[in-house]
């Protein structure tokens, strides 16, 4: 099930980095359907998370797609090279942000192998937010795409919620200029998958 619009505006950018673990990001791109469950995420908060691009409502070319509504993605180039898919959430001009960090393949794993130019699926497919999204087929012309579209390229589709025991939250990763806000457990995992990042 897809979810609606109210799913994404929720203001707890924590609680829903939670809730989307086990849930499947899913792209149809050039009639190829590619879907994984998704394991590890990381959230984002602007009005005073020093670690998010939008840290204190700061407005650039890039960040303005974090001031939509929720529900939309934004997608950006990493050190020149990645594309990362970030899942924009809460009420629009709150710049809250979920990294979605590492998949575990579920459909379309050979054009995920084409994609990757790897020839046999193993973690490193999927396990990490550049290759992911490699995989995936998301670059930045998905970025301001709303997810919640029924022509959207990629979407969300909702599973029932893993069980606290089973996750494991830590500090966020590569983001040292953050000072304070290093440390925080923002990092969230389906602990003993196979494909997490690092």
């Amino acid at each position: 099930m897809r979810p609606d619009r109210s799913f994404f505006t929720d203001s707890d950018v924590v609680t829903l980095s939670k809730r989307l673990l086990g849930c499947h990001l899913n792209t149809l791109i050039d009639g190829k359907i590619t879907s994984g469950r998704i394991v590890e995420t990381e959230a984002y908060r602007g009005r005073d998370d020093k670690a998010c691009h939008a840290f204190n409502y700061k407005r650039t070319r890039r960040t303005e797609t974090m001031f939509m509504e929720g529900g939309h993605a934004y997608v950006y180039l990493c050190y020149g090279i990645h594309n990362l898919f970030n899942i924009v959430v809460n009420v629009e001009g709150e710049p809250d942000a979920i990294l979605i960090r590492a998949l575990e393949p579920i459909e379309g794993v050979d054009e995920m192998l084409l994609r990757r130019k790897i020839n046999k699926i193993k973690p490193q497919l999927t396990a990490g937010p550049g290759v992911l999204s490699k995989a995936m087929g998301i670059d930045k012309s998905m970025n301001n795409v709303d997810l919640t579209a029924i022509d959207s390229p990629v979407w969300i589709e909702l599973m029932e919620p893993i069980e606290a025991q089973n996750i494991f939250s830590g500090p966020r990763i590569g983001i040292n200029y953050a000072e304070e806000c290093v440390e925080w457990p923002w990092r969230f995992c389906i602990k003993n998958n196979d494909y997490l990042s690092r």
